[in-house]
């Protein structure tokens, strides 16, 4: 029996919204760019750090937010509106949820743009937005799960292509790793406190971390792969079943991998294992859709040749095939005990983010805006001079930021004959690597050059033409009766019809390995060991580590020394996980561009604090440190500090009543007990400044485990 009647339905398609996201996404591009290429900048001239809304600690994250949600967001929605449509042979479920799904989704952006530089960040890593606009992202997030579902069940189209299996597993896993990740405890509507502490907060963090690359960086993608790419080659894909086995073993292997961001840190080595193992399995499914994308250009390489859109289909195809190749590499602890820390993990994110999701979108834009406005491309030569430009940003992007890693780590290990570190000052590597650090900019300016030309001949291409707001369409409409033929026993073509049943399918493959890997962490108590001279931060120490916070030195500073040599050398003790016990959020970084501050208290007396934020350079001559003049000049603000106490409380941090009532009274003692000594040293600073409290917590980080080592002595 057939699965389609001989009634043909006629109906439009929206390439309004699409459009809306596609400009979305050009502008977005270019912002997110430009915020790149300045702070690469401002890592070998600290001039650049303008005002305190515009250090690198504040728009770096504005950086990878524009670029990850605002340049790739508005394309996967641009590319899944679009093909949605067409592959369901359907309009999309409600026109005005696009709307809101797209006005909501800009204000996000906007919102962002806006909190960032004011400071007023969580500091995890890609999540950084407070819980405000983390409630937005759900509730736009749903509206677009609506809206796509709604859609595919009016589809008049019963087969669902492989495509839309990427589309549903990436709402469903951005939706649990998204909701997860951001339970916080919120102080004031621009304040929160993580729920998580220490080694929870970091594990529950990189699941979220790695897993946000996976599911909203690479599985969307891979969907827009299986549509455009055929569509783009007028080829059919390579091979039907090797999708499914990509698309199933992907999703469940890539779950696990989150771990190998936390190798030789105080998480449990049984964590770090799992995240190697699953690492190393990774390779498998995703060339596996490497190959299938590539494979799928057979025969038709001569077009390749001729059509730049192409070009750049597989020069990101080819991208992220090397990353998927390296990140597993990284896996391995001996490589991860040169590379983490150092620039040549940049070198490898970016490499993804320019080449796969960066010329994916570029290829999807070209190929798509031309064809709703029913019109050529303006420029087919900037197409190609774009293609060149981007792939020349891409080598003189990450060649140097390769060699720049690989240096950082050798000299970071590097011993004298006699057994002492040859490179004992940090800047010494600091110095060596800034050559590096300008050819990246360059590479950088190369990149946003190309989408600045890509810019100008899509919006000119967009003007000699005329959007077909509403596409006419027809097809037959699908029968609610049907009865399965012969050819339709395969197992899968079950799943291929049933798109609730691929949405649990998808939720229980990465259930699995989120189940395995973050319950145990959080359930049994000996997998964090306390430790009885730990104690939770002051009133005044609290303060101080919000404005750590609050100015991004998580950005360049790590808060973890490793259990190797070249660091307890360095710094000093190696970290254990109890210290981190009262740590809402952890703070252990993900990159050295300065030396490591878990040891950093008691270290140098006040003034030499004072006088570094004031002018980093007086102590330490050539840092790119950027000077921190506001904090010696801002009045902290305590209005807060009893919430906030009560907030960690109720956290389970152990402040009794007494503390939190006398908390205004015990901040004060001690910022001026620092106030004094400073004044002994020969600065004279009011208490009640920003500094004060900087101070006193960077006097007080890591000094827990020397009082046990003092006691023991």
């Amino acid at each position: 029996m057939s699965a389609i009647s001989t009634h043909i339905e006629r109906f439009e398609y929206d390439n309004k919204i699409v459009r809306n996201f596609a400009v979305a996404t050009i502008i977005w591009g270019i912002v997110g760019m430009l915020v790149g290429v300045i702070i690469a900048s401002q890592l070998f001239k600290p001039e650049l750090n303008v005002t305190q809304y515009g250090t690198f600690g504040r728009i770096r994250p504005l950086h990878t937010n524009a670029v990850i949600f605002a340049f790739v967001g508005n394309a996967i929605f641009m590319g899944v509106y679009y093909s949605l449509q067409r592959l369901c042979k359907a309009r999309m479920f409600s026109d005005f949820l696009s709307k809101i799904h797209f006005w909501g989704w800009q204000l996000i952006i906007v919102a962002a743009a806006i909190t960032l530089p004011l400071g007023l960040t969580s500091s995890k890593e890609y999540a950084e937005l407070e819980w405000p606009i983390d409630i937005a992202i759900t509730l736009i997030w749903v509206v677009f799960g609506i809206n796509m579902f709604g859609t595919i069940f009016k589809r008049r189209e019963r087969h669902l292509y492989v495509a839309i299996w990427f589309y549903i597993a990436t709402f469903i896993t951005v939706a649990v790793l998204h909701v997860v990740n951001s339970f916080e405890l919120p102080v004031s509507i621009f304040k929160s406190y993580s729920l998580y502490a220490g080694v929870q907060d970091a594990l529950v963090q990189w699941w979220y971390g790695h897993n946000a690359v996976a599911f909203f960086l690479t599985t969307p993608f891979l969907g827009l792969m299986y549509y455009y790419l055929p569509k783009m080659a007028n080829r059919p894909v390579y091979s039907y079943k090797l999708s499914i086995l990509h698309f199933w073993a992907l999703i469940f292997i890539y779950i696990w991998a989150g771990p190998h961001h936390l190798l030789y840190t105080s998480l449990p080595d049984w964590a770090q294992s799992l995240g190697t193992v699953f690492s190393i399995m990774l390779i498998a499914p995703s060339w596996g859709g490497m190959i299938n994308g590539l494979l799928t250009l057979r025969g038709a390489w001569d077009k390749v040749r001729e059509d730049a859109i192409l070009k750049f289909m597989v020069v990101g195809v080819t991208s992220y095939g090397m990353a998927t190749f390296e990140g597993p590499m990284l896996s391995l602890k001996n490589v991860n005990a040169i590379a983490h820390f150092t620039d040549w993990i940049v070198a490898h994110v970016h490499v993804g983010a320019l080449g796969w999701n960066g010329f994916l979108s570029f290829a999807i834009l070209y190929w798509l805006l031309p064809r709703i406005y029913h019109t050529t491309i303006y420029s087919k030569k900037l197409i190609n001079v774009h293609f060149w430009l981007g792939t020349l940003g891409i080598i003189f992007y990450a060649v140097p930021m390769y060699i720049s890693g690989f240096t950082q780590g050798m000299m970071w290990k590097d011993f004298t004959p006699e057994g002492t570190l040859k490179y004992g000052n940090f800047l010494e590597t600091t110095l060596q690597i800034l050559p590096m650090h300008a050819m990246r900019a360059f590479g950088g300016l190369i990149y946003l050059t190309g989408a600045i030309l890509m810019a100008y001949n899509l919006f000119k291409t967009m003007a000699q033409g005329s959007l077909e707001a509403n596409e006419p369409a027809e097809a037959p409409a699908l029968e609610v009766a049907y009865t399965p033929t012969g050819s339709d026993t395969y197992w899968h073509r079950w799943f291929e019809r049933k798109p609730i049943p691929l949405l649990v399918g998808s939720l229980v493959m990465i259930l699995v390995g989120t189940a395995v890997e973050l319950i145990p962490t959080f359930m049994v108590k000996s997998n964090v060991e306390t430790i009885s001279a730990v104690q939770p931060y002051t009133a005044l120490e609290l303060e101080g580590r919000d404005l750590y916070i609050r100015e991004g030195c998580v950005s360049c500073h790590s808060q973890m020394v490793r259990p190797f040599r070249s660091e307890t050398e360095r710094y000093g003790q190696y970290s254990k996980a109890g210290e981190f016990v009262y740590d809402h959020p952890f703070l252990w970084g993900s990159k050295r561009t300065g030396p490591d501050l878990h040891r950093e208290g008691g270290k140098y007396p006040d003034s030499w604090h004072y006088h570094h934020m004031r002018e980093p350079i007086s102590m330490s001559p050539g840092s790119i440190m950027p000077p921190y003049p506001w904090l010696l000049e801002q009045k902290l603000n305590t209005a807060d500090i009893e919430a906030k106490m009560k907030a960690m409380q109720k956290l389970g941090v152990p402040y009794d009543a007494y503390q939190i009532q006398k908390a205004q009274e015990d901040l004060k003692t001690q910022a001026d007990g620092i106030a004094a000594n400073l004044a002994k040293e020969g600065v004279k600073v009011s208490s009640d400044k920003e500094i004060i409290a900087l101070i006193a917590y960077l006097q007080r980080i890591g000094t827990d485990i020397k009082k046990t080592e003092t006691a023991a002595n």
